[in-house]
Formats: structure tokens, C-alpha cells, sequence
């Protein structure tokens, strides 16, 4: 692996924010999820969205300079992570989740909270070997696809 940067997300990393979201929802959502979710969420615009209004929140990876994950909070509650399926595995979550956290403890914060969904066993491992501790279980209405999303909390 080259050189890996952490930094704050700027205006020019929001293409391959888009990007990164667009190879994550197919790499991870689109298996698991309806067919009527998939349009739904391909004609909402929504990830595009999320990065139009909150990419300049995100800390991003890169890797020699190429942007390959990033990582956005707000409070306690940390609601997007995601690597470039290209950049799987070489610890690029572990360093986006390290920053994460200290900003959250630094201010103040006694907790990080977060979701995933119970097919995504690959999440769940990491989060459990990262200390966090499942706290609840209830139906995941973003999907209408039948799925659940599990609470994990960190202290």
C-alpha cells in the first residue's frame, strides 16, 4: 500500500465521494435489498445528496492521492463509513475510525453509536473487534426491504 493521507474532505473530493458511495451500494446494498429499493434509491439522488450537504464534514483516505474512503458524524452518532471496494482491507476503516473517535471523545462525548444491518457480517466483525457492543434491534424503514439494523455502542 502507498502512502495512506487522513484529512478533511473538500469541495474537489466530492466526485469521488460520489463515486465511493456508488461502489459500496453496489458492492454491499444491492445484493441485499428489493429490487423496488434499488430503483428507488438509484432515482432519489439521495447518496448525491449526502455528499452535496455533507462531504465538507467528512474526513477522507487517500491513498497516493487517491481518494478511497471516508468516514462522517454528527454528536455521537457516526452515520457513514465507507472504503472503496478496490481499498478493502488494508486498514483504511481502522484509520478513518481512529479519527472519528477522537474527535467524538474530544468533544466530550461519553459514547460512539452507530448502525449497521444484520447481513453485513464484515461490518459487525470489525465493529465488535473495535470494542463496540450491540444495543438494540429494530426494522431498517430506509430499505423497505425486510431488514434489520443493529445499535452498536462504544464507550
Amino acid at each position: 500500500m502507498g502512502v495512506v493521507v487522513i484529512r478533511q474532505g473538500g469541495e474537489a473530493d466530492k466526485p469521488a465521494l460520489k463515486a465511493i458511495l456508488r461502489d459500496t451500494f453496489d458492492s454491499t446494498w444491492r445484493p441485499n435489498i428489493t429490487p423496488a429499493a434499488v430503483e428507488r434509491y438509484l432515482t432519489s439522488g439521495v447518496a448525491d445528496r449526502f455528499i452535496d450537504e455533507h462531504g465538507l464534514e467528512c474526513l477522507v483516505a487517500e491513498i497516493d492521492g487517491e481518494v478511497a474512503g471516508f468516514i462522517r458524524w454528527e454528536g455521537d452518532f457516526i452515520d457513514a463509513l465507507h472504503v472503496h471496494s478496490r481499498h478493502a482491507r488494508k486498514g483504511l476503516g481502522q484509520r478513518l475510525m481512529d479519527g472519528a473517535e477522537a474527535v467524538i471523545a474530544a468533544a466530550g462525548f461519553a459514547q460512539v453509536r452507530l448502525e449497521t444491518d444484520t447481513f453485513n457480517q464484515a461490518s459487525q466483525a470489525f465493529y465488535h473487534s473495535r470494542g463496540y457492543r450491540e444495543a438494540g434491534r429494530y426494522p431498517d424503514e430506509e430499505w423497505q426491504s425486510g431488514l434489520t439494523t443493529i445499535l452498536f455502542v462504544k464507550p
